[in-house]
């Protein structure tokens, strides 16, 4: 009896006891998502926000808003900014200022990506291995930072600061076209210089030639042959001393450019096909000259001037001085010498176009000073434009080969 009482007793307990248990379990499992969710906002919280690349180039690199927002595409493998920071303290060791560095990063963005201990400072010691200075080095950096990066950067200034004959007259090229330092020096560069050496052209000729016109070297060899053959076309063998200027004046202008504009010289000037070889054996830069520019000078020297054609065509020099600060003021002064009998009648106007502004003024201006006192302040009024009345000319007589 007293058995059965205990096991009545513990069978009214148990549903008690088992509704504390789940109880008790509810509470724990609400208390670990709780400790759970605490500690994910935690860690959340003290995890680093993602690099803004953009903010980062207008803060640090100086670039502009739109500028950086380009830039950025380009590096979105940059996580962090320990990379371009070491790049950034690399070039203000160059000596860049800030506009530079901000020159240069929107030119290559990928220059803040550079290992500096593997890629930048050991280019930096081969480049003063080979004789740069640190600001000339921080100029090539300015030049083309992308092509600094690389190694074959080397071989090509070993190549090209000979030729030039200098680093600064490589500089000035890699100016106008930085493609120099990317073009293939063995199948490209070096049969175009051969060319030009076979021209008659040596290193220095080939360096002033390429300094102002670098496509020159970097252009397929073909075209360059065909550059060279229309050279020889108007006139001007190869190996005379005007073939590097009629290469000049030919580079990259077609066949049927060159046409008209020996067409529209004969027209103009009035010239023969074998004037206009003589004028463009002289100075075959006129095949450059605009046309409003050559018209304005047959204007001036056949009719206000009278010199006639077949003088212009053998002094093709007078079409490369500027009409308004030298031809017209010369010629004032020219013809009021004349007209006052302070010149001699025979004396050219050619012969004072070509001097030097020091000469002229010391042979047409100075030696009159008495007799004509006001000749020094009316040819400096005519240098700015304006033309005093006692220049005044009359009707131009034609003919006046001796003015």
């Amino acid at each position: 009896m007293l058995l059965l009482q205990k096991h009545v007793l513990l069978l009214s307990l148990r549903p008690r006891a088992t509704s504390a248990l789940l109880a008790f379990r509810h509470r724990c499992l609400f208390s670990n998502t709780r400790f759970a969710a605490t500690a994910a906002a935690v860690a959340a919280s003290a995890s680093p926000a993602p690099f803004a690349v953009a903010d980062y180039l207008v803060a640090s690199c100086h670039l502009t808003p739109a500028q950086a927002v380009k830039a950025s595409k380009v590096l979105s493998r940059l996580k962090s900014p320990s990379k371009p920071e070491a790049v950034l303290a690399f070039l203000s060791d160059l000596g860049l200022s800030d506009a530079d560095v901000a020159a240069v990063v929107v030119y290559d963005p990928l220059l803040l990506c550079s290992e500096v201990d593997k890629t930048l400072v050991p280019r930096l010691t081969e480049l003063r291995d080979l004789g740069l200075s640190p600001s000339q080095i921080a100029r090539l950096v300015l030049v083309d930072p992308a092509r600094f990066r690389r190694p074959t950067i080397i071989s090509k200034l070993q190549y090209y600061v000979p030729l030039f004959g200098s680093f600064e007259n490589l500089l000035q090229a890699l100016k106008y076209n930085s493609y120099l330092l990317s073009s293939d020096l063995e199948n490209v560069v070096k049969p175009n210089v051969a060319l030009l050496r076979e021209c008659g052209l040596g290193d220095c000729d080939i360096a002033k030639l390429c300094i102002p016109v670098p496509r020159l070297l970097t252009s397929k060899p073909e075209r360059i042959q065909a550059m060279v053959a229309r050279a020889e076309d108007v006139g001007v063998p190869r190996g005379s001393a005007m073939f590097r200027h009629a290469l000049l004046a030919v580079a990259f202008l077609s066949e049927e450019k060159i046409a008209a504009k020996v067409e529209f010289l004969k027209k103009t000037f009035r010239w023969s096909e074998a004037e206009v070889a003589i004028a463009v054996a002289k100075l075959p830069v006129v095949l450059r000259n605009s046309q409003e520019r050559l018209l304005r000078m047959s204007e001036f020297l056949m009719s206000e001037v009278g010199l006639e054609p077949e003088y212009i065509a053998h002094r093709p020099a007078m079409l490369t001085y500027s009409l308004e600060a030298r031809l017209k003021p010369r010629y004032y002064v020219v013809k009021f010498l004349k007209e006052n009998g302070l010149l001699k009648p025979n004396r050219s106007f050619y012969t004072a176009a070509q001097v030097s502004e020091k000469v002229f003024v010391d042979k047409f201006i100075r030696p009159h000073k008495e007799a004509a006192p006001r000749l020094a302040e009316d040819y400096a009024a005519t240098l700015k434009g304006e033309v005093p009345t006692r220049f005044r000319l009359q009707e131009p007589r034609t003919g006046l080969n001796s003015i």
